[in-house]
């Protein structure tokens, strides 16, 4: 399972974080308290999360109702954007347009200068293939990351074209996405669970 943490005030302001530790804004902490309360009820088995702290305080929430660790991992942060990290979205339309929007419409390119979202994927599938490895039978692996490694995982997993991804919805802050392991492929079960409708907060899940 894919957790996306809790909102940020750059996630509502729609400037890009990147990897930049943004903590939790107090909607975050809300929607990280409600969203640990349904989790707990799975339940899981082995709790990761992205270091950065805005992931790390939402997957502590569910730590805290099931008794689990959280156990930090530097390779499920957030895309490394380069020099758009900490700008708004409107100010990155301005200085570097073209490569914005291209990056927008699912092409890869390299943010600001930074990963590429195949460079994303690698790495977040590396580090959950680790961490699946200590998951009991019919257990359930929870990893609380960010919103474009998150899609760009489920696109690696699902074994899509890169050009591909960008058609999975962004997750909405707090929201999940399920995947089922099977003996030769992965299956989305469940897509941007756990919330009632709503704009998905933030530039970095575009």
């Amino acid at each position: 399972m894919l957790w996306r943490h809790g909102r940020t005030a750059w996630n509502d302001e729609r400037r890009f974080q990147g990897q930049i530790d943004i903590p939790l804004d107090e909607t975050g902490e809300r929607q990280a308290r409600r969203g640990a309360r349904l989790l707990a009820g799975i339940p899981p088995s082995v709790l990761v999360s992205s270091d950065l702290a805005r992931a790390t305080a939402t997957a502590a929430q569910l730590g805290d109702l099931t008794g689990l660790a959280v156990t930090a991992d530097p390779a499920l942060r957030e895309t490394f954007a380069g020099q758009w990290q900490g700008m708004l979205a409107a100010q990155i339309e301005q200085v570097d347009g073209a490569r914005f929007r291209a990056w927008q419409s699912g092409a890869e390119v390299r943010p600001g200068g930074g990963e590429t979202r195949t460079e994303v994927a690698q790495r977040a599938l590396t580090s959950v293939l680790v961490h699946l490895a200590g998951v009991p039978a019919g257990g359930v692996l929870v990893v609380c990351t960010h919103g474009g490694t998150a899609r760009a995982l489920i696109g690696r997993l699902l074994g899509l074209p890169v050009d591909n991804w960008h058609a999975l919805g962004g997750l909405a802050n707090c929201s999940w996405s399920v995947l089922e392991e099977h003996t030769w492929l992965w299956r989305l079960a469940e897509h941007n669970a756990g919330r009632l409708p709503e704009p998905v907060a933030g530039t970095d899940d575009s």
